[in-house]
């Protein structure tokens, strides 16, 4: 009998009696190329999703190396003296974890970095993106490199395809405790206390002063209006703040990589085109938690399963194909494309269907006529690829990053 088993928030692998598989992040590789040769790097990424134990993996096999936690208080008092600290650590990397609650360390690492000028000094750890910890662009603009981590992708857990893995992962997300939690209620518990930390804990250690509740329910309307074009102004009038006010809200869960704001394709082809952005809640397990969505049966017979599954596939896309610019392309004529990637003059039109036969709107068919895409793809829970006619191929979710690298 095969279940999974917690290697450790690295590594996750199938086991039998006979064979243990593991399969580390994919960031690894960069991050020590990264550290090689920039004064520092930064793993930015949500809270909960595996930073400090890739940390770790890496920092294991530097010498040198130092290790702080800025949310035990035996650590923060290491750093009530940073010059000194740096200066007694010159020859050491030092991690630095959850950066955001000490954001006035800044000014002093841009100090010992210009002094020094060596690569492989700090690794910076941080559950914010740049934007919102504002002081890492202003103090280490030229001398950091950011990466960011997401939970567990369905490249990183299955590699084999194993439909009923691809399954847990889209019912339970990407976050290591939840996925590898050892049942289905154990796993829906830790994602509402991941919720119920976030609002409570997380958000007020940013400084922000938002009432936790109007903050849960603004995040719960997204949920409900996971992957539909965002109206603000019935967003706002829902829970009794401005369309201004709800820009701070979807800006402040966007960068704490918890909303995904994706963008419509903008161009000059004469046609009139959608220009609001679509919502999605970034990991699958937070979705349903969001919607008391507790197993299978409840995703199957719940308004959200196909936008769930549009959703969990784009976000999947983007983690392994990170330097393509995501949109959406919906014209007022009904062609309509889930998700365009482009890279220089490529372009390639992914249709996101949640049925295991699914069937190809003329709207789909208009829409890469009109962007004139290199590559059009249909992303399905199916066993095996297949063409659906000669400039379309229906894939699994599975085997997308293969189909589309061979491209």
């Amino acid at each position: 009998m095969r279940k999974l088993v917690f290697i450790d928030f690295l590594d996750i692998g199938t086991y039998t009696a006979n064979m243990q598989r593991i399969i580390p992040r994919q960031m690894r590789t960069s991050i020590q190329r990264r550290l090689a040769s920039m004064p520092a790097v930064a793993i930015l990424g949500p809270r909960q999703c595996g930073k400090t134990t890739l940390a770790q993996n890496v920092i294991k096999d530097i010498e040198n190396t130092v290790y702080i936690d800025l949310e035990r208080s035996s650590d923060l008092n290491k750093l009530r003296d940073p010059e000194a600290f740096f200066e007694l650590n010159k020859d050491r990397l030092i991690c630095l974890d959850e950066i955001q609650r000490l954001p006035e360390l800044f000014p002093e690492m841009r100090s010992h970095i210009d002094r020094d000028g060596r690569p492989n000094r700090f690794l910076i750890l941080g559950s914010a993106s740049p934007e919102l910890l504002r002081q890492t662009s202003e103090s280490l603009a030229g001398r950091i490199s950011f990466v960011e981590l997401t939970p567990f992708s369905l490249s990183e857990i299955n590699p084999r395809a194993e439909t009923p893995i691809m399954r847990t992962h889209w019912l339970r997300g990407g976050f290591p405790r939840s996925f590898l939690a050892d049942g289905e209620g154990e796993s829906y518990e830790w994602r509402l206390d991941f919720i119920r930390t976030f609002l409570e804990r997380d958000i007020p250690q940013f400084g922000i002063n938002i009432p936790a509740r109007r903050l849960e329910r603004f995040w719960r309307m997204c949920a409900h209006g996971h992957g539909q074009l965002l109206n603000r102004s019935k967003l706002g009038e829902s829970i009794g703040v401005s369309h201004h006010t709800i820009d701070t809200y979807l800006s402040l869960l966007e960068q704490t990589y918890l909303l995904r704001v994706l963008e419509p394709y903008h161009a000059n082809l004469k046609k009139r085109l959608v220009k609001s952005p679509k919502v999605y809640i970034r990991d699958s397990g937070l979705l349903h938690a969001l919607l008391n969505i507790k197993s299978h049966n409840d995703l199957l017979g719940h308004p959200v399963y196909g936008a769930s599954w549009e959703g969990f596939v784009i976000e999947n896309t983007l983690s392994v194909f990170p330097d393509w610019k995501p949109t959406f392309y919906r014209s007022a004529s009904g062609a309509e494309v889930d998700l365009l990637l482009e890279k220089g003059l490529r372009r390639i039109a992914i249709e996101i269907k949640a049925s295991t036969s699914p069937q190809i709107k003329a709207g789909f068919r208009h829409a890469i006529e009109d962007l004139q895409v290199d590559k059009a793809v249909v992303v399905a829970p199916v066993e095996a690829p297949y063409p659906y006619r000669n400039d379309i191929q229906v894939v699994p979710l599975q085997m997308l990053a293969d189909h589309l690298g061979s491209s």
